[in-house]
């Protein structure tokens, strides 16, 4: 099979004048035409941003992916297709693999598409999802899950909405959803996350809702990476959050936000973090007697009240 050219080939005059797609990607790609634009965007600046140009088509293979590694696997497989390039395989995910470079007691780490607001549940807890073309992802997605979103793609093509959002149902009851980021379709798999060595007051509290909102402010709309310890007893995955390079149970701690939760988590500078907080009158402890919400859950759970966790 011939190779056909990469997108980094195309003339300099040609790409100013418009986005280039060549017509034979669609028969490898299930992906709008806007979608198909956007990749070689992505493509032509990795190529532009790359120390020296892929001399070999495995080279050409990871610039591609390392370019496009946020878009659903079988599209990525596609484009290599078209281009004749080898498809590199991906390590699967195994929880007992822990680089040396992370805090001891770290299980693995999640790189999350962006948080949507509306999944941050208060000041501690948040649900994200993570692409399944992440590596540690990408081995793991059940057959039926690849084949359900296969067959939704197809049904939206012959406009079977009815079809299409009966299968969305079920990958979302699999565990995974089709969300959509930047103008691109990406399947994810869910995580429900609960922050380590943090309790913010629950949103019916006192400063619950300010809690909350302060969260919404470190985290909602953007990417977050997850260094996750283990799982709780409601299976929640717990662990410390960071983005955009600040440490986000840091950031709750030192503005008052959310209380040190030293049954579960005796780090000093936790303990250190919230005297700050405290001494400066900042957040929940601008009130002279803040309801702690360990106390708060006990007495719902003796009176009877909501259920909390």
């Amino acid at each position: 099979m011939a190779m056909a050219s990469p997108p980094w080939r195309t003339t300099s005059s040609t790409l100013r004048a418009r986005p280039w797609v060549p017509e034979g990607l669609r028969q490898h790609v299930t992906a709008s035409k806007k979608a198909q634009i956007k990749w070689y965007q992505n493509m032509l600046e990795a190529y532009k941003n790359a120390r020296t140009p892929p001399r070999t088509p495995e080279e050409a293979a990871q610039l591609v992916v390392s370019a496009l590694n946020w878009i659903q696997r079988a599209d990525l497989e596609g484009i290599l297709e078209f281009y004749n390039f080898p498809i590199p395989s991906l390590p699967a995910a195994s929880s007992n693999h822990r680089p040396s470079s992370l805090p001891e007691g770290v299980q693995f780490v999640l790189n999350t598409l962006p948080v949507n607001n509306q999944n941050i549940g208060d000041g501690d807890g948040f649900t994200a999802y993570v692409a399944t073309t992440d590596p540690r992802e990408s081995g793991n997605v059940p057959i039926e899950v690849h084949e359900m979103v296969i067959a939704r793609t197809e049904a939206r093509n012959r406009r079977d909405y009815k079809s299409a959002d009966a299968l969305q149902s079920s990958i979302k009851e699999a565990g995974y959803k089709i969300i959509v980021c930047s103008d691109e379709e990406i399947l994810a798999r869910k995580y429900r996350i609960r922050m380590r060595g943090i309790d913010a007051p629950e949103l019916k509290m006192t400063y619950g809702k300010e809690s909350k909102s302060a969260l919404v402010k470190l985290i909602g709309g953007k990417r977050t990476t997850i260094h996750v310890y283990e799982q709780d007893q409601f299976d929640r995955y717990v662990g410390d959050v960071y983005c955009n390079c600040a440490f986000i149970q840091e950031k709750m701690l030192k503005n008052g936000h959310a209380w040190h939760f030293t049954t579960y988590d005796k780090r000093p500078e936790f303990a250190k973090w919230e005297r700050e907080a405290r001494a400066a009158q900042r957040g929940l402890f601008a009130s002279l007697n803040p309801e702690k919400p360990w106390d708060w859950r006990r007495e719902q759970r003796s009176g009877g009240g909501i259920q909390v966790y």
